[in-house]
């Protein structure tokens, strides 16, 4: 075994790892080596590890929250026919010129969802029965018609998911999109470590690491480690949309979220959904007063009286209610000046630790460990934490309703909330609210029309069905 990279270890107090070395083959000691040289600075890792673990243990929020200013913040609920139409024909003509390009984010597996298959390959069960990746394919191809130009797709995927997912792609065709305009990359990923935060886990065949992805903060640098920045500039996009695979009623490449955000000469800007109810588990887009800074909290960072506080303008509404669903804006150029310091940085990019239940090899014990209560942490990166170091007059905040725009697939079949089964039903109802705003005619009160994201992006196109009668589960 290479001497440097043993003894780098073992100086961050992890000998354990090298127990089983001279038992090992010549073809797993490489193997074993390459996987360690990934990760060159152990004892780095190990003191970020020890502070996330501090800082999840000791955390004491005294910072002061409120609204976004009125510069940073617009509703697409409320705001006039012709500002929404400015900011579409903005956005369709930036699409038009090839200046607009979409970072898919998909590196989760379904396996909440019972399926073995990466989650864009789920299928909640519309009555045409495509998988989350078609109907977003099938969004970019109609957009790309709307506005007459050309779409690029970044899609991020894990080391798990990534076999998986380019196989599915293959597999139909691309779902009758071009091939050379998907470009697939994967996330990072980080050790996993014990409860005490001292030792990296072994894998169970004693010559690995166990890793996990580094969560959706991990984006930042896989954009910088891939290349992808400069293919960006290559390409000519000026202009990213960034969205999660989950949401089976997001509008890819959106046109009116990019012409708002560029009209406003925005850096960076996130869409949200109203949140209604005081006690709904949702990370909020706020500002923080002190510094005067844009940025997330989770609902378990607030009081309870700030989060039931009312909106001094509107009583009927929640003071603080810009509901986060990761699905951003950012103007290339800050990216290429900004990602090269938020991954250098912990202040602005910190560790956060996830307990999970992890199988590993055990080598005080000698055995297997398959727990049945968390036994290990993994680390994670959030997106959404460089959020304060972006100018609070440069990022902007869009909200949009929640029943056109937000449906994620998180839960199991079943489940009281973000289930495939209300995923189907949102998507289907909107579906069939197109129509009826068109002038179609439902047979019954409760038929339901599955309108394909190629028939019509978002509703337009729709003039003929005016008259006609529909049935439960038609499809046009």
């Amino acid at each position: 075994m290479s001497f440097d990279i043993k003894e780098v270890y073992e100086s961050a107090g992890q000998r354990h790892l090298f127990k089983y070395w001279d038992s090992l083959s010549l073809e797993q000691q490489s193997k074993f080596i390459k996987q360690l040289e990934k990760f060159p600075d152990p004892a780095k890792f190990m003191e970020d590890v020890k502070d996330a673990v501090k800082l999840s243990t000791n955390f004491i929020n005294n910072k002061e929250y409120t609204q976004l200013p009125d510069t940073s913040f617009s509703t697409k609920i409320s705001s006039e026919p012709q500002t929404i139409q400015s900011w579409e024909t903005a956005g369709l003509k930036l699409i038009n010129e090839g200046k607009v390009g979409i970072i898919l984010m998909a590196g989760g597996q379904g396996t909440r969802l019972g399926s073995s298959l990466p989650k864009g390959c789920y299928d909640v069960g519309l009555f045409s029965h495509k998988s989350l990746f078609q109907l977003q394919i099938e969004r970019i191809m109609k957009l790309e018609m709307i506005a007459d130009g050309k779409l690029y797709l970044y899609i991020m995927t894990s080391g798990p998911t990534r076999p998986a997912t380019e196989q599915f792609f293959e597999k139909h065709n691309y779902f009758g999109w071009v091939k050379e305009r998907i470009i697939f990359f994967d996330q990072g990923t980080l050790p996993a470590i014990d409860l005490k935060g001292e030792k990296l886990l072994l894998g169970e065949d004693k010559c690995s690491l166990i890793e996990s992805p580094d969560g959706n903060g991990g984006l930042y640098k896989a954009l910088f480690d891939h290349k992808i920045l400069e293919d960006f500039i290559e390409k000519g996009i000026e202009h990213i949309h960034m969205y999660c695979v989950d949401n089976v009623l997001v509008k890819v490449g959106d046109p009116i979220f990019i012409g708002y955000s560029i009209l406003n000469d925005f850096d960076v800007a996130t869409k949200v959904v109203r949140k209604n109810e005081a006690n709904e588990k949702v990370g909020l887009i706020v500002l923080e007063k002190t510094e005067n800074v844009p940025c997330v909290i989770e609902y378990s960072e607030i009081s309870k009286e700030l989060s039931e506080a009312k909106d001094e303008n509107d009583p009927s509404l929640l003071k603080l209610r810009a509901a986060n669903i990761v699905n951003h804006y950012y103007k290339v150029e800050f990216l290429q000046n900004m990602i090269p310091k938020w991954i250098g940085s912990r202040s602005y990019l910190p560790y956060h630790i996830a307990k999970k239940k992890i199988t590993c090899f055990d080598p005080e014990s000698d055995t297997v460990i398959k727990p049945s209560e968390p036994n290990g942490i993994k680390m994670e990166q959030f997106i959404f934490d460089v959020f304060p170091s972006v100018k609070l007059e440069k990022l902007g905040c869009l909200e949009v309703a929640r029943e056109d725009e937000f449906s994620p697939v998180k839960n199991a079949p079943g489940a009281v909330s973000d289930s495939p089964e209300i995923a189907r039903k949102n998507c289907l109802k909107r579906s069939t609210k197109w129509i009826a705003d068109n002038g179609g005619i439902l047979e019954s009160t409760d038929a339901l029309v599955e309108v394909s994201p190629l028939t019509s992006y978002s509703g337009e196109g729709l003039s003929m069905v005016k008259g006609k009668v529909f049935r439960d589960s038609t499809i046009i």
